[in-house]
C-alpha cells in the first residue's frame, strides 16, 4: 500500500508538470507497465483528480479541469516560490488579485512545514518591493497568455497599439516577461513571419486558442536580450548610429543588450544607440573611452559641437 501511494504521488506530480503524457512515457518514468498506469489513473480519478484519456497512437493522459479544485502537490522549492509569488502579487501589477493573493498565502503558510516557513520569512524580511507606476494587467489575460505559452497553442488576440489603433494578431507565444514595471509577451507572429513583442496590458485574447505548434529556436541572444533590445529602442526619444573605433566584440562587452553592435571590420563597428536626452547619449558615449563618429544624426552632431565649445572654454579660461 505504501509503495502504491508513493507511486500515485509521483504520477500526480508528472501530470501536474506537463500537459500531456503518453502511457509508455509515464510507464518508463515510473518503471511500471502501461497496465499499472491505467490502474493508477483510475485510482486518481477515484480520489477526485480529473484525468482525461485520449485513445490512439498520439493519445495519452492529461490532468483536466474538474468541478472542484483538487489538492496540488508541491516540492519544497515550488512551495517557497509560490509563497513569495503570492506576497509579490498582493501588491504588484496584476489587477484584481491582491485580496485573493493574501487569502491564498494565508492558506499556504498555515500548512507549510516549519523549515519552509523560516525560509519564506527570511526571504520576505530581506527583500523590499518598490512600487512602480506601470500599467496593471488583468489576471485572466495573463493566465491565458501563460497557458498558451505552456501548451504551445497559437494565441489569437486583438492588440491596441500605442496610438490607439487596434489590430488582430495570431502569435505562437514563447514567453511572458516582466520588465520595467510592465508585462510583455514575446512570440512568433504567424502573419509577419518574425519575432514580435507585445505589452500584455494591451492584449485582448480571443477564444478558443488556435492550433498547437512545434517549438522554435528563441530569438538570437535569448528572450530577455531580444526584449531589452526591442523595448529599449522603442522607449528612446533620440536615436543615432555611431561608428566606434573599436572591435565589435570589445564594444559589445561594454554596452547593454538594447544597443545593437554591427561589425564593420576588425577595428571598427557600428552602434545603434539611443537615449531619452542628447545629454545622456553624449555622456554614455564618452564613458566608452573610444574615438567615434556620428553617422546619421545631425541633431546629435550639433549637440556634440555645442559641448566641444563649452569644454574648450572651460580649459581656456
Amino acid at each position: 500500500m505504501a509503495e502504491t501511494s508513493a507511486r500515485l504521488l509521483r504520477l500526480l506530480s508528472l501530470l501536474q508538470a506537463r500537459r500531456h503524457w503518453t502511457g509508455p512515457e509515464l510507464a518508463e518514468r515510473l518503471d511500471v507497465t502501461t497496465r499499472t498506469i491505467r490502474s493508477d489513473i483510475e485510482r486518481l480519478r477515484g480520489l477526485g483528480y480529473p484525468v482525461d484519456a485520449t485513445p490512439g497512437v498520439s493519445g495519452g493522459y492529461s490532468l483536466g479541469a474538474g468541478a472542484a479544485m483538487p489538492p496540488l502537490l508541491l516540492d519544497d522549492e515550488e512551495a517557497v516560490a509560490v509563497a513569495m509569488g503570492l506576497r509579490t502579487a498582493a501588491g504588484g501589477t496584476i489587477a484584481g488579485i491582491e485580496e485573493t493573493s493574501v487569502r491564498a498565502l494565508a492558506k499556504l503558510e498555515q500548512v507549510l512545514p516549519s523549515r519552509l516557513r523560516h525560509r519564506v520569512a527570511a526571504l520576505n524580511s530581506a527583500t523590499l518591493a518598490v512600487q512602480g507606476g506601470g500599467p496593471t494587467v488583468d489576471a485572466e489575460v495573463l493566465s491565458a497568455i501563460a497557458g498558451a505559452c505552456r501548451d504551445r497553442e497559437t494565441l489569437r488576440f486583438d492588440y491596441v497599439g500605442h496610438n490607439g489603433s487596434e489590430t488582430r494578431r495570431q502569435i505562437e507565444p514563447l514567453r511572458v516577461v516582466h520588465m520595467s514595471r510592465r508585462w510583455y509577451l514575446v512570440g512568433w507572429d504567424v502573419d509577419k513571419q518574425d519575432w514580435r513583442t507585445f505589452r500584455a496590458d494591451r492584449v485582448r485574447p480571443r477564444t478558443p486558442n488556435g492550433r498547437r505548434f512545434e517549438g522554435r529556436e528563441p530569438p538570437e541572444g535569448g528572450v530577455v536580450a531580444y526584449l531589452q533590445r526591442g523595448v529599449g529602442a522603442a522607449l528612446w526619444r533620440h536615436h543615432a548610429t555611431i561608428r566606434l573605433h573599436a572591435p565589435a566584440a570589445e564594444a559589445a562587452a561594454k554596452v547593454p543588450p538594447a544597443v545593437v553592435v554591427e561589425a564593420v571590420d576588425e577595428r571598427t563597428c557600428l552602434l545603434k544607440a539611443g537615449a531619452d536626452t542628447l545629454e545622456y547619449l553624449a555622456l554614455y558615449l564618452g564613458l566608452l573611452d573610444t574615438d567615434f563618429e556620428v553617422v546619421d544624426s545631425p541633431e546629435f552632431a550639433g549637440h556634440l559641437r555645442k559641448l566641444i565649445g563649452r569644454f574648450s572654454r572651460a580649459v581656456d579660461a
